[in-house]
This record gives structure tokens, C-alpha cells and sequence, in this order.
């Protein structure tokens, strides 16, 4: 037994440690998003397009990787495609043209979403493990890599070019990868007669998980509306320069970071429902003050304080998707992350093309609207509170492995 909570200790900052490296790579890929514009001729619409291929490659991906963590286990998965991710962002900064750009950030999002729901899937493990909240932290270290990502590949950037920063963020990643392979938690994939069920419909069938999931992508569009965009508004609307319009994601993630390490203890005093709902109206209203911001500086305190609010809403719906009565833990997770993350990877295209044609600060005011409606629905993430029903014994059976 003494073992058992070792090895669950033990894996529960090798899964903090993988978070870290997945929120560095898209941290430091934020401020190399604006350069991709004159570096390839292209405009504000082309490169919303090239974001959606992205993102379509890593809903695509997130589509199947329930099934492969129950196939294969989760410390397979999340090892093979944490490894696939360390050279994708050098890939895509010296893509040669627009053809080889858009396979490339196709196979980014392929590996980042990947790695993404399978370290979400270690994570509930890790919960059930230890029998108490561990996911908002371990988002926490998501958001720390996407600010130190953001605000160091920024400098780098300014001080020595995007392709390095690209290498230096590749061997970083690989360093903080292999450090946590060792120890995730690797137990037997799922019996069959647990998986035969789900393996019947590619997509689940129960509406709770959807109410979730999309849930997940209001929260989410905001998200990636500050990750792809928020730097384009500041250099081109407000005047920044290339530092300080790369300081809007950092902030943001810093923010979300500080939260999201409190967000365990919040959520285990207050519960999830009630956490959920401040929640959204604090991201709410941090995201309508970046679309009123006179200035940059405005804007960079306003991502920061709608970071706060944000910080703890996805996590509370993977862990309610995870520990949702009806559903594995792997499917659970695999569906809203799927839908969820169309809001961070997909959605910002369409925001590329509204930002284009209205401007920023009517779509920023908008995306606002959307974090109110997840707190009205705050009501829907309870099971998120529910980690006590599973005894270890049982843990270690789940699919989420």
C-alpha cells in the first residue's frame, strides 16, 4: 500500500511536469504567431485558416485517443505523443511555404491534443489514486509553461530570432519530457468487457457529456481567442511592440497559472458548482475589459484578471467528464476535450475572420457573453465533486489509465 502512494505521488509530478511541457510549447508559440504574417505574405484571414488546420488536427486526433488510452493505457499514450510534440514548432517556423506550414501545424495539433488528453486522463487517475483534487494544479502547470513559454520566447525572439527560440523551445520540451516518462502511472489497459460497450459508437451517446463538453468550449474560445489573437490586437490596434504584444498570453497564462495552483483547495472548500460559477463572471468581465481598454497596458491587466476567472473552469469539467457515472474515465474525458478544444484550436479562425471585418473589440465583447452562459450552467459539473465514491481498488481498473 505504502508503494502504491508512492508511485501515485511519484506520477502525480511526472504529470504536473508533462502539463508544463505541453503549456511551454503553446506559450512559446503565441508570439511566433504574428511573424508568420509577413514572413509568408499572407493575411489576417489566410492565417485564421492555417490556425484551423491546427486545430482540425488535434480535434481529429482527440476523436480516437479515447479509444487508444483504453487500448493501449495512458503512460503509453501520453509518452509516444509528448515525444511527437518536441520538434512540431521548429517544423513549422522554417515551413519553406504555405503548403508545408499547413501540414505542419496539422501534425502540431495532432501531437498537442494527443498528449493533451492523455495527460488529463493521468491526471484523473492520479485523483482517484491519491482520492483527492489534483486537476486544477495540474492545469496550473500548463499555464506556468504558457507563461514562461510566452514571456521568454518573446525575449528570445527579439533578442535572436524566431528559429531559435523554436530550438531552444524544443530542448527544453524534450528535457522536461524525459525527466517525467519514468514515472506516470502505468497500469494494464481496460478489460473488454469494461471498453465493448463505448467501442459500439464512436461517439457516446449520453447528453450529459455533451452539456459538458461544449460547456468546455465556451470557456475555451475565449482562451484561444487571447493565445492566437490577443498579441495581432495589441501590436496592431493598440500600438505595441513585438515584447509587450507577447506579454497578453503570458499574463493571461501567468494569471491562470497562480489560480489554477489555489483552484484544488477553492474547489475542495466551495465545491465545484459554486467555484464554476464565480468563475465565468470574473473571466466574463476581464474579457470585456480587454475590449474596452483604452491602451495596451489596459488590455494586458484585463487578460490577466479574465485569466483568474478562467483559470479553474476547464478543469472542473475534466474532472466532472472523468468522473461522470455513466461513461469510462477515458471516453469521458476524450469527448469533452474533443468539443472543448474546438474552442481554443478551431473557433479562433472564425475570430481571425470577425476580427478582420469588426474589429477585435467587438469580438473580444462578444467572447465575453460566452463565459456568463457556462456560469449560469455552473450546475452541470457536480460529479466533478464525486471522487470519494471510487475506492483505490477500484481506481485501478478504470480505463483511464
Amino acid at each position: 500500500m505504502h508503494d502504491t502512494l508512492t508511485q501515485a505521488r511519484n506520477a502525480r509530478w511526472a504529470v504536473a511536469t508533462m502539463f508544463l511541457a505541453n503549456g511551454f510549447v503553446m506559450g512559446a508559440w503565441a508570439p511566433q504567431i504574428p511573424l508568420l504574417l509577413p514572413r509568408h505574405q499572407i493575411t489576417e484571414s489566410v492565417l485564421g485558416l492555417l490556425i484551423l488546420v491546427l486545430g482540425i488536427g488535434a480535434v481529429g486526433s482527440m476523436l480516437f485517443s479515447g479509444r487508444l488510452i483504453a487500448r493501449f493505457g495512458a503512460r503509453r499514450v501520453l509518452s509516444v505523443f509528448s515525444l511527437a510534440l518536441i520538434p512540431v514548432l521548429p517544423a513549422v517556423v522554417f515551413s519553406p511555404s504555405i503548403p508545408a506550414l499547413a501540414l505542419f501545424m496539422a501534425a502540431f495539433g495532432a501531437m498537442a491534443g494527443c498528449m493533451d488528453v492523455a495527460m488529463n486522463a493521468q491526471a484523473v487517475e492520479v485523483e482517484k489514486r491519491l482520492n483527492r483534487a489534483i486537476m486544477s494544479s495540474s492545469h496550473g502547470f500548463w499555464s506556468l509553461g504558457g507563461f514562461l513559454g510566452g514571456s521568454a520566447g518573446s525575449y528570445v525572439i527579439l533578442v535572436w530570432g524566431s528559429e531559435v527560440q523554436s530550438l531552444i523551445t524544443a530542448a527544453i520540451t524534450a528535457l522536461l519530457v524525459f525527466s517525467a516518462m519514468p514515472f506516470l502511472l502505468s497500469t494494464a489497459p481496460a478489460p473488454l468487457t469494461v471498453t465493448a460497450a463505448p467501442k459500439q459508437h464512436l461517439l457516446p451517446r449520453d447528453a450529459g457529456i455533451w452539456i459538458l463538453g461544449f460547456m468546455a468550449f465556451f470557456s475555451m474560445v475565449p482562451e484561444g481567442a487571447v493565445l492566437d489573437w490577443a498579441a495581432i490586437y495589441l501590436s496592431k490596434e493598440l500600438g505595441s511592440d513585438v515584447f509587450r504584444s507577447g506579454l497578453a498570453f503570458a499574463f493571461f497564462a501567468g494569471a491562470m497559472a497562480i489560480m489554477r495552483f489555489m483552484g484544488d483547495h477553492v474547489r475542495n472548500r466551495f465545491g465545484a458548482v459554486q467555484t464554476l460559477r464565480v468563475s465565468g463572471f470574473l473571466g466574463a468581465a476581464g474579457m470585456m475589459g480587454g475590449a474596452l481598454a483604452p491602451n495596451d497596458l489596459v488590455a494586458i491587466a484585463s487578460f490577466a484578471i479574465s485569466g483568474l476567472g478562467i483559470a479553474n473552469m476547464v478543469p472542473i469539467m475534466f474532472s466532472a467528464a472523468g468522473n461522470h457515472a455513466r461513461l469510462p474515465s477515458a471516453v469521458g474525458i476524450s469527448t469533452v476535450t474533443m468539443v472543448g478544444y474546438c474552442g481554443i484550436l478551431v473557433a479562433p479562425s472564425s475570430i481571425g475572420y470577425l476580427a478582420e471585418h469588426f474589429g477585435f473589440r467587438p469580438t473580444y465583447a462578444a467572447l465575453s457573453l460566452l463565459l456568463v452562459a457556462v456560469a449560469l450552467l455552473a450546475g452541470r459539473t457536480a460529479d466533478a465533486d464525486r471522487l470519494n465514491r471510487d475506492a483505490p481498488s477500484q481506481a485501478a481498473s478504470s480505463p483511464a489509465n
